[in-house]
């Protein structure tokens, strides 16, 4: 692009002769008309022109067509411009009078330099797509992991089955209404999924007992928090899912296990899991005493409110718990 028809003329010869294709234009608006109707590899452009100038052309190449080279053209007074432009994003620059020679060369060194950067951008772009594709791998491997150990957990406890599922919907429920972001509540389904696995090292014999544990075997049942803490931490690497393992049979009262956490010190997660793992407790069936109607179940979460359980938390679960109805609970075990 250049208003003077000589300069146009000239350049055009060359480059033709040098084996490009070349479109000529003579202002700004016609040369971003040509842009938008072809594609195109460079533009060249004189800086000074009438009206709308070549650094107004340039800003919208950069702007608009980031894969479009652009070289300026300016004459040898006004090289300061011209490097200026290189700021701005501009390939190179010549200057008048040319050397028509050293234009067709400058022009070929632009167009590789083009194409090596958008070959790396395009190489950049593949192996990010490969790292985002081998991450999601690991992350099914490492959720077949999970899910491996929360199946023995079950296969060893019948009454368990399904609790750390039903678990996990209760505390999510919860988790969207108190407005938590994607990233908090994925968490929150990851601990709640895995909450209880640490009873792997807990004895069937005391998993499975009908009657009360004594306080020996009651003491096995709680080192299963810190046992799943243990377990998980060479597969979690995020420290608050596993503190929300670790701490779910805290109390907000104080008094709770394993550390005697209260209030606001115990991880939001945990005070989740706590009333939903509590509620789903309830309204199951458990080798030692027969479910509760969920009525029941929730007069005794607010009856422990603010004792065992976070007061906004179950008010939280009560304000959201029609949701059971429409999504209800899947296999809620029951005597036979």
């Amino acid at each position: 692009m250049d208003d003077e028809q000589t300069v146009r003329d000239v350049l055009n010869r060359a480059l033709v002769e040098a084996g490009y294709e070349c479109v000529v234009a003579s202002m700004v608006d016609e040369a971003l008309l040509a842009l938008q109707q072809e594609q195109f590899n460079l533009v060249l452009s004189d800086i000074l022109m009438p009206e709308k100038t070549g650094i107004d052309l340039l800003e919208a190449v950069t702007g608009n067509y980031p894969d479009i080279a652009v070289m300026m053209v300016t004459a040898v007074s006004d090289t300061e411009t011209a490097v200026n432009t290189l700021k701005m994003g501009a390939y190179d620059y010549l200057t008048k009078p040319f050397n028509l020679e050293e234009v067709c060369i400058s022009v070929r060194r632009v167009l590789d330099k083009q194409s090596l950067e958008i070959a790396n951008r395009e190489y950049r772009d593949h192996l990010e797509q490969k790292v985002k594709s081998q991450t999601e791998k690991l992350r099914d491997t490492f959720m077949g992991a999970i899910m491996a150990l929360a199946d023995a957990l079950e296969a060893k406890d019948a009454y368990t089955h399904g609790h750390s599922e039903r678990v996990t919907i209760i505390a999510v429920m919860i988790s969207e209404a108190i407005g938590m972001t994607e990233e908090e509540i994925e968490k929150v389904r990851l601990a709640g999924t895995v909450h209880d696995i640490g009873k792997i090292g807990v004895p069937e014999r005391v998993l499975n007992k009908p009657g009360r544990l004594t306080d020996e075997e009651f003491a096995q049942v709680k080192i299963h928090s810190e046992l799943g803490e243990d377990i998980l931490r060479n597969l979690v690497r995020d420290p608050e899912v596993l503190s929300y393992v670790r701490h779910h049979h805290e109390r907000f009262g104080g008094g709770g296990y394993p550390d005697g956490l209260s209030a606001l010190a115990i991880p939001i997660g945990a005070r989740l899991l706590a009333v939903a793992d509590a509620f789903d407790a309830m309204i199951s069936d458990r080798p030692y005493r027969d479910s509760l109607p969920q009525e029941k179940a929730c007069q005794q979460l607010i009856s422990n409110s603010g004792s065992q359980f976070d007061p906004d938390i179950v008010d939280a679960f009560m304000c959201s718990r029609d949701k059971l109805s429409i999504c209800p609970l899947p296999n809620i075990p029951r005597a036979g």
